[in-house]
């Protein structure tokens, strides 16, 4: 069973830029980036021509530490300084509910844990204190 607490940079449509400037200031490596125009689709939730480029999901390496970053979908709430949350990154899906819902009471959830498309369970909360928590489990598949 693996945890990690990993920095999540969320920006306002300037991901890629931040990633940019952390690759020159900090040495940054980046391992993977997506933009939500590279995501599936969901007719539920149209994708507009202006989120395409978007990064939906990057992470890179700054020596031995993780940093992830996301752009907001257009029209979601953004907040300098309100922008950096925790991710915790699981291996067990057992262990992500049970701090999911530690975190959450008190606290609010902003996205319930689920399955999705990229994780076997994924949710956000805010707890008691104010932080924002990401939980994601890596997929073992």
């Amino acid at each position: 069973m693996t945890v990690q607490l990993i920095p999540y940079l969320v920006m306002n449509g300037n991901a890629k830029e931040a990633i940019q400037f952390y690759e020159k200031a900090l040495g940054a490596e980046v391992l993977h980036m997506q933009s939500f125009g590279e995501g599936p689709e969901n007719p539920d939730f149209p994708l507009p021509e202006e989120a395409k480029g978007r990064v939906m999901h990057a992470t890179a390496k700054v020596g031995e530490t993780l940093l992830m970053f996301s752009d907001t979908f257009p029209g979601q709430s953004h907040q300098t300084g309100n922008q950096v949350t925790i991710c915790i990154s699981t291996d067990n899906p057992e262990e992500a509910k049970q701090m999911y819902e530690a975190l959450q009471q008190d606290g609010q959830v902003t996205m319930p844990l689920q399955e999705t498309f990229f994780s076997p369970a994924y949710g956000s909360v805010i707890d008691k204190f104010g932080v924002n928590f990401q939980i994601f489990t890596e997929d073992q598949q």
